[in-house]
């Protein structure tokens, strides 16, 4: 086959808090040469695997609970204060890498439950997800969760609302929301919105929209477990339905290749960099001796 154009999404890859986080990890095992992390790191298993080789040992919640005297890296998701509290009590040090854009949204959720007793927190955001397990817990429980319009019938109508959003959802879907609240509001009710979408993942829907239409065949790399990953592929395909998920170079097809003169090559934010070059060079190799 003719050998295509291959290109790299150079907006793709890790958003600064899952880079943060790695970097704190990485910094960590140097000298320690083993440490916990509570939950992956990141929604891709390649670079888990990546990291546990390093030393970096994924647990769970349970897990933490029978722990002492150890290190536990807390990702960029966040937790809620049950955790920090198990972590004194068991005499844990935390080396704390929750993303910055997540902790201001932590706090900003927890001083609304704290001065405003009567108002209902709502959190748009996907129910048991990292971030908004963190983010309810700064109510203790009593944030409503509702992932889209249908969870709406969750809400008292007739009580002021507090909305606000997990950090990684769609500015789309979240206006969607605050117009259906407000066409159902009872007079007299309070309702305020705010927006805690952050831009840095936000922006690259356009982006990789885009970026799919400029290519005739998009090899989009993402962990399966990665709500983001799933998200900007649906994206991608929308645009060009020659769009398909990969986690890593084994799972691609030589028969996709051919033919397509431009190949693009992008991913979620939970994808690191070294993976879509591990790709593109597959796709090259196929290519080259196809």
């Amino acid at each position: 086959m003719n050998t295509p154009i291959i290109e790299i999404d150079d907006k793709s890859g890790f958003c600064f808090g899952v880079v943060t986080a790695i970097r704190k990890a990485e910094e960590e095992l140097g000298p320690a040469g083993t440490l916990y992390c509570l939950g992956d790191i990141v929604h891709n298993s390649d670079e888990v695997q990546r990291l546990l080789n390093k030393g970096l040992v994924t647990i769970t919640h349970d897990d933490l609970a029978r722990l002492h005297n150890v290190k536990v890296l807390l990702r960029a998701h966040g937790e809620p204060p049950s955790t920090y509290e198990i972590a004194k009590a068991n005499n844990i040090e935390i080396i704390d890498a929750t993303c910055p854009v997540v902790l201001q949204l932590q706090r900003r959720i927890k001083k609304s439950a704290e001065s405003l007793p009567d108002a209902q927190i709502v959190i748009y955001g996907k129910q048991g997800h990292a971030e908004v397990n963190g983010l309810v817990g700064q109510t203790a429980g009593r944030a409503i969760v509702v992932q889209d319009i249908a969870d709406l019938d969750k809400i008292d109508f007739s009580k002021d609302i507090e909305l606000y959003s997990q950090t990684t959802k769609s500015l789309s879907g979240f206006s969607n929301i605050i117009k259906e609240i407000e066409h159902r509001l009872k007079p007299g009710v309070k309702f305020n919105s705010y927006d805690t979408i952050c831009r840095q993942v936000a922006n690259r829907v356009e982006h990789l929209r885009d970026f799919a239409a400029a290519h005739s065949l998009v090899l989009f790399v993402s962990g399966k477990k990665s709500s983001n990953g799933r998200f900007l592929f649906e994206e991608c395909k929308s645009v060009n339905p020659s769009t398909y998920m990969i986690s890593n170079p084994t799972e691609l097809d030589p028969e996709w290749l051919s033919g397509k003169p431009s190949i693009g090559i992008c991913g979620a934010t939970s994808t690191p960099r070294w993976l879509m070059e591990e790709v593109g060079e597959k796709v090259n190799e196929l290519t080259v001796n196809g």
